[in-house]
């Protein structure tokens, strides 16, 4: 058995204020999906420019955290909430639900694919490569707060978390989601999307296997409910969907791409879309139109 590494969840106190880890995972992992993100956007085919990414990752931002939090107390401590409703607000005592996350992330970028006048599809894969990182740093802020700790087991690696009232040795599973949600679904989604692939195909891969891994782990993670069917937990209750809807996404994205005629739709960043202006896909295909009939005229 290993001795739990006792980290003080607070990093420095100055007056009434306190960073703590938890806070400072997820500052970590919007700086890394904003550095990465600038990255993916020189990509030919992103749907993006550079400059845009700030904006991307302040929506992101906001969805990850009302729509995780919101998430886990209406999924995971529904009574909790009810006893008590200003727990809602007390993001600093843990508890984001990944799934409540993920609907935050996904309305918050519909709203931005709708003022930016692109796809839905192209946004969503083109943050999917991204979010993995911040998954993980999440699940490692899990982990120094001794919290979502494992099933009681004997295996050599197995520690006892100060917060456990029963004391018993346990999977530290918030490493197991750390290196499998974070650092596996990462390299899988993200050597994916290095060559163009249909519409919402990135997507179906990340659901997929965001859903494969959380499914796993799962049988070694202490429930946050009870079960159902007397072993299947709430966490893979709510992944059996992502799986399904990975696979049917991928499905129907290269079925599109070959009806289609294999052709990627237009994805170049205009310049007035550099600038931040609303550029939707229709407009560039008629400037491409004049741009033909000016080249026509001068060459005549």
């Amino acid at each position: 058995m290993l001795p739990y590494p006792s980290i003080d969840p607070i990093i420095v106190t100055i007056g009434p204020i306190s960073l703590r880890w938890y806070g400072m995972m997820y500052l970590l992992g919007f700086i890394a999906a904003y550095l990465l993100g600038r990255h993916r956007s020189q990509q030919a085919w992103s749907p993006l420019h550079a400059d845009q990414v700030e904006d991307l990752v302040f929506y992101g931002a906001v969805g990850a955290v009302l729509g995780g939090r919101i998430g886990y107390v209406f999924f995971y401590g529904f009574d909790h909430f009810v006893s008590d409703p200003l727990w809602l607000f007390r993001i600093w005592e843990g508890g984001m639900a990944f799934h409540g996350g993920l609907l935050g992330v996904i309305f918050a970028l519909f709203l931005y694919a709708r003022k930016l006048g692109q796809p839905l599809g192209a946004i969503c894969d083109f943050v999917a490569p991204i979010a993995p990182i911040g998954l993980g740093l999440g699940r490692l802020a899990n982990f120094i707060n001794g919290e979502l700790y494992g099933r009681a087991t004997d295996v050599p690696w197995a520690m006892v978390f100060p917060s456990d009232p029963e004391g018993l040795a346990r999977h530290p599973s918030q490493l197991y989601q750390c290196l499998l949600e974070g650092l596996v679904v990462f390299i899988i989604v993200y050597s994916f999307s290095r060559r163009r692939r249909p519409l919402w195909a990135v997507s179906g891969v990340f659901l997929l296997a965001y859903g494969v891994a959380r499914f796993a782990v799962e049988f070694v993670r202490e429930p946050d409910a009870s079960l159902l069917l007397d072993w299947m937990t709430r966490g893979q209750l709510l992944s059996l969907p992502m799986i399904i809807i990975g696979v049917a996404m991928l499905i129907f994205s290269y079925i599109q791409f070959r009806r289609q005629g294999e052709v990627h739709p237009t994805m170049t960043v205009s310049s007035k879309q550099k600038a931040g202006s609303k550029v939707s896909v229709k407009n560039k295909s008629k400037g491409s139109k004049r741009s033909k009939k000016t080249k026509t005229s001068q060459n005549s």
